[in-house]
């Protein structure tokens, strides 16, 4: 007969470990640590200690260490936003996202209520094109009908006879990948932030030039404010989303002037997008590349307090939420981690379209003209390296003070730091990160429980909504 270590070791590792977890004296410690991630996947583990003190008399008010935890660590949030590295962590991204965006539309967290009245659109920007691809067609419709066209210089048909749906993997490839112009489209990602700065800068100008006012005068009346987001399209072409706000020069706390209204926000977007012109530096493999905005720009208004036209906020805002916790890998427009190099590339589990824009992007890298887009550590993401969720400073809240906020609200002890008599002192550092195969299945379990939780309490919510 096995005898209890033999037994123990025809367990698999999970099992072994689940059951060294259960049997450890600070188990009910280490789960209260890890519920109060609330599941997180990949937790950082920290060791140290923070003691507040009384300025004048030297009395300690509070103190903490991590000696008598499990292991001597605590466990804190990893953060990430991406659904597909920790689902708990991007749930707590996407709730503070839509509550950033929503602020903005329709005031709380230190932004006036009354900005909900303001002039107010959701913008939708896109990348030029740079070849023709294969594109999802809906009721019968050809992709790309051609029926007496000549091949192009590589042979190929100009034209796609077949009708796509949008799960087919034809859809956002190059009809002609020898035509398709890959340096344009990196570079175009490289410089999208400049792009967007430019579009901005000239909405300013557009607005002057459209109400009779100088430069300087408008933006002595005016301010415009945003938030955008950035979505890869199927063609692996980003494009942007974005709220824009028209203020008051002080912005949200001071009314724009009565000519101010969506519908001359919405003209000047249109062509102030139109007129951004920036130029690549010249390079002799390369040449010079002009750079703009797409053609196709959508510009709708927000609906206000007592208006039924046009879109609700909290839809703008939840599907601002919904896609800051996708990645890269996620709309399948490149990885969620750096490469190190062209057999990473080769390597890659991914459709020969991106890889041959990962490659483009790693061999642009190399020249010396474009040294400073840095496109070997973004090759990853096709060369766009913005945030994925950008603001403007006047526009409404910060990701930091929302999680100050909640941070206070899930506190249980006495914050004595913000006494103005207190000092702190905390040494902190960081020991390691995730979990063991046994703790990552019981965090997955507390992570699915709080999931469910959060379902029915609002289903409850909306029960009592319509009771």
């Amino acid at each position: 007969m096995l005898n209890r270590a033999a037994r123990l070791r025809q367990l698999s590792e999970t099992d072994q470990d689940l059951i060294r977890l259960a049997q450890d004296p600070q188990f009910g410690r280490w789960l209260e640590q890890v519920s109060a991630t609330g599941g997180c996947a990949h937790p950082i583990q920290l060791t140290g200690s923070t003691t507040t003190r009384d300025a004048g008399t030297g009395e300690v008010l509070h103190h903490y260490d991590t000696t008598t935890e499990p292991g001597e660590r605590l466990l804190i949030r990893c953060r990430n936003r991406r659904a597909t590295v920790c689902a708990p962590c991007s749930r707590i991204h996407a709730g503070d996202t839509f509550h950033l965006v929503r602020a903005g539309l329709v005031g709380g967290k230190s932004v006036p209520a009354d900005v909900r009245e303001r002039p107010r659109l959701f913008l939708t920007l896109t990348a030029p094109s740079f070849g023709a691809v294969h594109r999802a067609t809906a009721d019968g419709e050809r992709c790309r009908p051609r029926r007496h066209a000549d091949p192009c210089e590589h042979g190929r048909s100009p034209g796609c006879p077949a009708t796509h749906d949008a799960t087919d993997p034809l859809v956002g490839q190059p009809l002609c990948p020898g035509c398709y112009d890959y340096p344009a489209h990196v570079l175009w990602h490289a410089y999208a932030g400049r792009l967007w700065k430019a579009f901005t800068d000239n909405l300013y100008n557009h607005l002057a030039a459209r109400t009779g006012r100088s430069r300087s005068g408008l933006r002595r009346n005016v301010r415009i404010s945003y938030a955008k987001v950035a979505e890869y399209q199927k063609r692996a072409a980003v494009h942007v989303h974005a709220v824009v706000r028209l203020d008051g020069a002080h912005g949200p706390n001071t009314p724009p002037p009565a000519w101010a209204t969506a519908e001359v926000l919405a003209a000047v977007a249109r062509t102030a997008a139109a007129a951004v012109r920036l130029h690549t530096p010249h390079s002799p493999a390369l040449g010079e590349h002009e750079l703009r905005w797409g053609a196709q720009l959508d510009a709708r208004p927000l609906r206000a307090f007592s208006g039924r036209e046009g879109l609700a906020d909290d839809a703008v805002a939840a599907y601002v939420a919904k896609y800051v916790t996708k990645g890269a890998a996620d709309t399948s427009a490149g990885l969620d981690h750096p490469i190190t190099g062209p057999n990473d590339i080769a390597a890659a589990r991914l459709p020969a379209h991106l890889r041959i824009l990962m490659g483009t992007c790693w061999r642009l890298g190399g020249l010396p003209e474009l040294e400073h887009l840095h496109l070997h550590a973004w090759a990853h993401t096709l060369g766009y390296r913005g945030h994925i969720l950008t603001k403007s400073r006047a526009y409404c809240t910060t990701y930091g003070a929302l999680r100050a906020e909640r941070a206070d609200h899930e506190r249980a002890a006495p914050d004595y730091a913000d006494e103005p008599d207190a000092i702190t002192d905390a040494h902190w550092r960081y020991v390691g990160s995730g979990h063991t195969p046994g703790a990552a299945l019981i965090a997955a379990g507390i992570a699915e429980d709080h999931a469910r939780n959060r379902e029915i309490s609002r289903e409850e919510i909306n029960r009592s909504a319509v009771d």
